[in-house]
């Protein structure tokens, strides 16, 4: 098995609890990516990602190669097409929209892929992206044209969620949405784990120590910030 998977079972067998900081290459600039990733350096992430529902052509290759000058933690993309696509990085989260049924974004983006990933070295890592509403409309349901599921419909949750890990998917990602106005609750997150055999990340709408502490002991095994780090540079200061 390769070593970014890896790594997150093995923290997932230990119940050490993962941080990643998500960077939208269309909200930082270029001559900033230094000073910021100074400071995840000196906070307890042990993760960045890269990536956004809408990117420009090129800009998140830019992005990584500079973020990677930087720092010694994995990069691993988060990608919202395929342009987002490059092999400076050391990962790629290969997301299918399970949760919506678009087939653009449950296979088709992925039969465009193919052929570029088998060209880089990038681990490739199958997973389940599972958007949950939170009260607005994200750019994730926009762009993708689908609608998230619905808070209350927990059994469709849980039933989504273990059918991702039945198709084969690695890792299960249950997300609110960029900006979203509340987090996902414990008890969406404690029974979605109860029925996972594969690690579950958790994301969307964190913006304090508290909320991110909820998520882990909810059974988050690991967390993505986003937001909260766009608005505040200090916020995993607070962490520490």
């Amino acid at each position: 098995m390769s070593k970014l998977l890896q790594y997150i079972i093995n923290a997932k067998k230990e119940d050490k609890k993962l941080l990643a900081v998500l960077i939208d290459p269309d909200k930082i600039e270029l001559k900033n990516i230094s000073n910021v990733v100074n400071k995840v350096n000196r906070s307890v992430v042990t993760h960045i990602f890269v990536g956004g529902s809408e990117v420009a052509t090129g800009l998140t290759e830019l992005v990584v190669n500079e973020i990677k000058k930087h720092t010694k933690l994995p990069v691993i993309l988060f990608p919202g097409d395929t342009i987002q696509i490059t092999n400076k990085a050391d990962g790629l989260l290969f997301l299918s929209l399970i949760s919506g049924r678009n087939a653009e974004y449950l296979i088709g983006k992925h039969v465009e892929a193919a052929s570029k990933l088998s060209d880089t070295k990038l681990e490739v890592i199958p997973t389940g992206y599972i958007l949950i509403e939170n009260g607005k409309q994200t750019a994730v349901e926009r762009v993708s044209e689908t609608k998230p599921l619905q808070r209350n419909n927990i059994d469709l949750i849980i039933d989504t969620a273990k059918a991702g890990e039945l198709l084969g998917m690695q890792l299960i990602y249950l997300e609110a949405g960029s900006g979203a106005t509340q987090p996902i609750e414990g008890s969406i997150i404690s029974k979605v784990k109860q029925h996972l055999n594969i690690p579950l990340i958790v994301g969307g709408g964190i913006r304090s120590k508290k909320q991110l502490q909820d998520a882990y002991d909810a059974g988050a095994d690991l967390v993505v910030i986003g937001t909260a780090f766009e608005n505040d540079e200090l916020f995993f200061d607070t962490l520490s």
